[in-house]
């Protein structure tokens, strides 16, 4: 058996946290080296930041009773030796659950009153209002109390027609399974519209999130499902019925719902559960394995993924066996196989995804600290030669050398005056890109999607007008990326000038690179449009949910505008911090010059004893380098894939 997802979670956090501290101890000894100017503390703590908080999102998606809460119960709550998610026949999680750790709040659950549909806000604004959410306290140390809470995540209201329509469960043509509608002609809608549970999990603490989504008809109901938080999860897991295969319900979940990410597909991963319901004394097991197979292979033709991407799993004795300890029934559940495919497949590409962006940090850190050392280095080495110059030399050529620096440094300043005007218009390009992804201009082009959203009746040319709100969007960035490339062409050539006049060795970041942020629009546009059809028409029709769906838009796309925000902002900090910095050692070098040469003017014994000093900071510099290099080169192999126990050729 491989590495189960729970272990791999464990050592992913172990890697996390270890990590962090290394970082911290590099910070400190780059402050008490004089090293620590500010994009080399950025980098750190957006490092820092990027190792700590990572979150990895696990999002669980089937239509009802496909086995999905006992999925969740069998692979992460088994060691409570009993179900905690609901998982009795029938529908059981009928709102969107979200399972994660703040240490900020208290073990509770918190659940928003479907009734929030009525009115405008997105899911991300309800956040922001806690009082709004009927609040429960858990006893994590008690299953029995948890089980029974989380229960409430099934509970549901009977409403009439009007009301369920209000609320984005009923059409006009009364597309809705009859089993939902009593004999009273009242229809049967979640009690809750979204579901928050902060416990102390191990996991959970470790920076996992379960997103738990009810069935089809929940899912198109909540934009912000299917436009934020699914695309966002690092993996989707895709729950079937092993008996049934891919029914017509589930096909409309996949195509609609599950929007592919074509720069990493193996992301998504298909379950065919409760194959126990396969096992038939009268059939041999291999005849039962020979019918398993033929369902994977079935499902991997219809949803056009590669068949190892579909894993055959008893989710039901799988729970069973954890609880027993029945190591027979645990492999005969093939959990394990489910639990290989999310810790080497999914864990192991985050993993990599991760240490190679943290490596990319590592270097770029280092090699920008070590153009301050080689500047020291260089310092001192011309003021050691100028000193061994005055060796023997009277005091009036001591004083021809002072008025020499003294010009020099006076120079070297009258040259500010052109760095200041680079600096201007530097800051005025940079202010040109944040006016045009920040929340400003965001607003003015929501409002005009708004303004179309908003017509009475059916939607006429809603598509266009999202298309041209995506265009607009995508011009926006393309702007981004050529005032950037303006920004770069300018510090090239002004640091191929300081580098000639000064002796600097400057070296102007890589250009600004958007694709990343125009494959995101591209994603949120995909994940979008589904709402836009037919089938949506008279939803579309209701202002209420057109609002949400504008609201769900904007939220997703401001995270997108204020992630791009802060890689140019850290691009930009780190080509003036470079300026900065080699500045300031420059005015510091000047310093150190006229210092000495005033001592050794007033004493004759003092060439000779500045002479070493300056051999002295020179071994020092000996030193931080060896240090430097020790300090990062841990880091870096730190962020092997061998400290993960992954290979680089891994697949689901």
């Amino acid at each position: 058996m491989g590495t189960s997802f729970n272990e791999k979670f464990d050592q992913h956090s172990v890697w996390r946290h270890e990590f962090a501290l290394r970082l911290k101890l590099l910070a400190q000894w780059l402050k008490e080296q004089d090293l620590l100017d500010a994009s080399v503390e950025d980098r750190l703590l957006r490092l820092e930041a990027q190792v700590r908080v990572d979150k990895v999102m696990v999002a669980f998606v089937a239509e009802f009773s496909r086995g999905k809460s006992e999925l969740i119960n069998a692979i992460f709550f088994a060691d409570y030796g009993r179900r905690i998610m609901p998982a009795s026949a029938g529908r059981t999680t009928m709102c969107p659950t979200e399972m994660g750790y703040d240490p900020d709040v208290p073990p509770c659950l918190r659940l928003l009153p479907i009734e929030s549909r009525l009115r405008p806000q997105s899911l991300m604004e309800w956040r922001m209002v806690p009082e709004k959410w009927e609040r429960i306290d858990l006893d994590v140390s008690n299953p029995k109390q948890l089980a029974e809470s989380f229960a409430k995540v099934a509970e549901t209201r009977r409403v009439t027609h009007e009301d369920a329509k209000a609320l984005g469960f009923w059409q006009e043509d009364g597309s809705l399974p009859s089993a939902l509608i009593d004999a009273k002609g009242l229809v049967e809608v979640p009690k809750w519209r979204h579901a928050l549970i902060n416990i102390a999990h191990p996991l959970l603490k470790q920076g996992l999130v379960i997103l738990d989504t009810p069935g089809l008809n929940a899912i198109g109901a909540e934009p912000e499902l299917t436009v934020s938080l699914i695309p966002q999860a690092q993996a989707i897991v895709f729950i079937l019925a092993a008996d049934t295969g891919v029914t017509q319900s589930d096909l409309s979940i996949w195509r609609e719902h599950l929007v592919k990410d074509s720069r990493d597909a193996s992301t998504r991963v298909v379950v065919l559960n409760k194959i126990d319901t396969l096992w038939d004394a009268l059939d041999t097991p291999q005849q039962v394995q020979q019918q398993i197979q033929r369902q994977q292979e079935t499902t991997a033709e219809i949803l056009g993924v590669p068949v190892n991407q579909v894993v055959a799993v008893s989710a039901q004795k799988g729970l069973l066996a954890k609880v027993n300890n029945d190591m027979t029934l645990l492999k005969r559940s093939c959990l394990s196989h489910l639990e290989d495919a999310l810790s080497q497949g999914i864990m192991g590409r985050r993993q990599k995804i991760l240490a190679s962006a943290v490596a990319r940090g590592i270097a770029d850190l280092r090699s920008e600290t070590a153009r301050v050392v080689h500047i020291r280095r260089r310092d001192v080495t011309e003021q050691l030669l100028e000193l061994k110059g005055l060796q023997g030399k009277n005091v009036p050529v001591i004083k021809n050398m002072r008025a020499r620096i003294a010009q020099e440094q006076a120079d070297f300043d009258a040259g500010g005056v052109k760095i200041h005007a680079v600096r201007s218009v530097h800051m005025k390009l940079l202010r040109d890109i944040f006016s045009l992804l920040g929340p400003t201009n965001l607003r003015a082009e929501m409002a005009e999607l708004t303004a179309v959203l908003t017509q009475k009746g059916f939607k006429l040319g809603i598509k266009k007008a999202y298309g041209e709100t995506f265009d607009k969007l995508r011009f926006n960035l393309q702007q981004v990326h050529a005032k950037g490339l303006e920004i770069h062409t300018m510090l090239l050539a002004t640091f191929i000038q300081l580098n000639t006049d000064y002796g600097f060795s400057l070296q102007v970041p890589e250009e600004l690179e958007i694709e990343t942020y125009l494959k995101d629009l591209e994603l949120v546009e995909r994940s979008h449009v589904q709402y836009l059809g037919l089938g949506n028409a008279f939803r579309l029709a209701q202002p209420a949910f057109a609002d949400r769906l504008v609201r769900a838009l904007s939220t997703r796309l401001r995270t997108i505008h204020e992630a791009a925000l802060a890689d140019i902002e850290a691009w930009s900090k780190s080509a003036a911090s470079q300026l900065d910095a080699q500045l300031r050692e420059r005015r510091k070098n000047f310093a150190r010059r006229l210092e000495a040469i005033d001592r050794i003017a007033q004493a004759s014994t003092g060439l000779d004893e500045r002479i070493s000093d300056v051999n002295q900071r020179n071994a020092d510099l000996d030193g931080v380098e060896a240090k430097l290099s020790e300090l990062t080169d841990h880091l870096l192999n730190m962020t092997a894939p061998a400290r993960f126990g992954i290979a680089l050729d891994t697949t689901v």
